[in-house]
């Protein structure tokens, strides 16, 4: 889904990250000075972050841990469309680091930059377990194969 221009996870560019996300700014998603509503952004991000971890780390049971700084570079308005991207910067044992960028799509201005987002791996019991991966994925071998809305004991 999201991809880095190398498999080097060190430090990524804006460059490194590929959009594939896209959102149309409805009248919904303003806030009162009728620009894009900034927790309607950052649900948005968070939700694509969860779907990139949980596909990477091949458990539906990743969770966020830690958003770092945001920095709002410029807004968008209604029937603006954007662009999400995700690229994967560090695995860690038990978590996954990743960088976002949204840019509005047609004139690929910078809305929002967010240098680190980490999830968390987490077992049956609900604590971090390591999940053993090093790599970023392009392959569908680690969607989980357990339903993604039951409790642990439904599994």
């Amino acid at each position: 889904m999201w991809r880095a221009a190398s498999a080097n996870l060190g430090r990524t560019e804006a460059a490194d990250i590929t959009f594939r996300t896209r959102k149309w700014v409805r009248p919904e998603d303003l806030n009162a000075n009728g620009t894009l509503f900034g927790g309607s952004l950052l649900k948005w991000i968070d939700e694509e972050a969860a779907i990139y971890a949980i596909l990477q780390l091949g458990n539906g049971r990743a969770v966020t841990k830690y958003i770092s700084e945001i920095n709002f570079v410029s807004s968008a308005v209604q029937g603006d469309l954007i662009e999400m991207g995700l690229t994967a910067t560090r695995f860690g044992r038990t978590s996954l680091t990743m960088r976002a960028e949204v840019r509005n799509m047609i004139t690929r201005q910078s809305i929002l930059t967010i240098e680190e987002i980490v999830f968390v791996n987490l077992g049956r019991d609900g604590k971090p377990e390591p999940h053993g991966y090093t790599e970023i994925t392009y392959d569908r071998d680690r969607i989980p194969t357990h339903h993604l809305g039951g409790t642990p004991d439904q599994d």
